[in-house]
């Protein structure tokens, strides 16, 4: 079995040997929405540019594995988006799962951890309004960090890791 990457730096090296174009800012850990767009407050506009995400690590009551990752400003709700995915009743994943399948932790959730799921477990769900945007923010397996990339170049990084997404408006969907 493939090794897990299991640090933004490791992560970050698989990129450049993929050829994946990225900007990386470091920063101290943040774990919600609201501390993200707090810190981001001080960077650069250029640094703020495109689409900052939060990304749900869920399991179906048939033990199907969904990440599901989506603008951070857009809600979601649990319960309402079993139906469009074609799944049974959505619950969060649990820690020791996420850590098992994506090599990370509560927290560090995103879809770059994908990188990790060589069994192809999880099926990855792409919120339609975060892909009308050509930049792309998400950490790079720890919360330490924000890296950004091109729309084409995460739909190239999706399709090196073998996950073919579900692109979705997931609030018109769930609506």
């Amino acid at each position: 079995m493939p090794l897990k990457l299991t640090t933004s730096a490791a992560f970050l090296g698989w990129l450049d040997a993929h050829g994946i174009v990225h900007e990386t800012r470091m920063h101290p850990a943040l774990h919600t929405v609201e501390e993200a767009q707090a810190h981001r407050a001080d960077w650069p506009d250029a640094a703020r540019a495109g689409a900052f995400c939060k990304n749900l690590f869920l399991k179906d009551k048939k033990g199907r594995l969904w990440l599901i990752v989506t603008l951070e400003e857009r809600e979601l709700k649990l319960n309402s988006l079993a139906k469009p995915l074609g799944s049974a009743r959505l619950s969060f994943g649990n820690a020791e799962l996420m850590g098992e399948v994506l090599g990370v932790r509560p927290g560090s959730v995103t879809p770059f951890a994908l990188v990790n799921d060589h069994a192809h477990h999880v099926t990855v769900v792409l919120d339609a309004p975060m892909l009308a945007h050509r930049r792309l923010n998400y950490h790079p397996l720890e919360n330490t960090a924000t890296t950004a990339l091109s729309r084409d170049d995460f739909m190239a990084f999706l399709a090196l890791t073998g996950h073919q997404p579900m692109i979705l408006d997931l609030v018109a969907a769930a609506g």
